[in-house]
């Protein structure tokens, strides 16, 4: 395969259109029209549908795009690192990151990493579903207690709680023994219902509680507010609650035993780790470190 060919498709069906591509490289059109079906004829297959009014990829070509730009686009990167200084994170960094870090966190850490590191072109895609950092081309993916991917490695970046929070001033049911477990009007999420005890501890007690819905909400933003506007009582992850507790607009009367929830970043194995997926990682964990402990009331 003429791997200038191989560029020079990829140039236009990035730019989704051979007129586009040659006003954005100033090459001629006729030219890439000519390279692109020379690479048709090699591979003997067609790769773009003429005669439209917009590009359309052939199945074929769509998928040789979507495999093959960010190969070509690493090759570039790569080039340009060992002519400027191989440990400078540059280039384009595209992360898939948790509708919930997004919201509350992410902006505040992707306008620091871009301040820090000018030459990268930092683009940040919020999606809760399953992405695929080799189909979809990015170079980290940000998940919740993923499970174990061979093709995936990568670093823990948060480690984070279940608090057991209320409006301040709610007096909560005290159970009378550590086996005792009470009912507590509580918000909770829509999907999944809840079910079994919430156990907390709070540093020096052990308190068990039979949640009692009195609202169901999917958004955990939203479950917070309703807490904070005294709806009930409800377990929310620290990372979105600690300044709420901190600030006095909620009561935090413990965490849920068990396991912290983990969130990791990761990037696929199958390529050597750019300076800007390291840069990217370690400011990532940096960032989320939460000093201190909980706050029970």
């Amino acid at each position: 395969m003429d791997l200038s060919a191989l560029a020079d498709f990829n140039l236009v069906a990035g730019h989704g259109g051979f007129g586009r591509a040659a006003r954005a490289s100033g090459r001629p059109k006729a030219t890439l029209s000519r390279r692109v079906s020379d690479l048709e004829a090699s591979l003997g297959t067609r790769l773009i549908e003429r005669g439209g009014h917009s590009l359309r990829l052939t199945v074929a070509g769509a998928l040789l795009h979507a495999r093959t730009a960010p190969l070509l686009s690493e090759i570039a990167e790569v080039g340009a690192s060992v002519g400027g200084g191989l440990d400078q994170p540059r280039g384009r960094l595209r992360v898939s990151a948790p509708l919930l870090l997004s919201d509350t966190q992410l902006g505040r850490v992707a306008a620091t990493f871009v301040r820090a590191y000018p030459e990268v072109d930092l683009e940040i895609r919020s999606d809760d579903r399953f992405v695929d950092p080799v189909d979809e081309d990015f170079d980290v993916v940000i998940r919740v207690n993923p499970k174990p991917d061979e093709r995936l490695v990568g670093r823990c970046v948060l480690r984070d709680e279940q608090w057991l929070v209320s409006e301040p001033g709610a007096v909560l049911p005290e159970p009378l023994d550590d086996r005792d477990v009470v009912d507590l009007p509580s918000v909770v999420r829509s999907l999944p219902r809840p079910g079994g005890t919430w156990c907390v501890h709070d540093g020096r007690d052990r308190r068990s509680y039979r949640p009692v819905p009195v609202l169901h909400l999917s958004s955990l933003p939203t479950l917070r507010d309703a807490v904070v506007a005294g709806a009930g009582a409800a377990l929310l992850p620290r990372l979105l609650v600690g300044d709420d507790v901190a600030a006095g607009r909620l009561a935090c009367w413990g965490w849920l035993e068990g396991a912290p929830t983990e969130l990791w970043a990761l990037y696929t194995s199958r390529r050597l780790v750019s300076p800007k997926v390291r840069a990217f990682v370690a400011f990532l964990a940096d960032a989320l470190a939460i000093p201190g402990g909980p706050t029970p009331s």
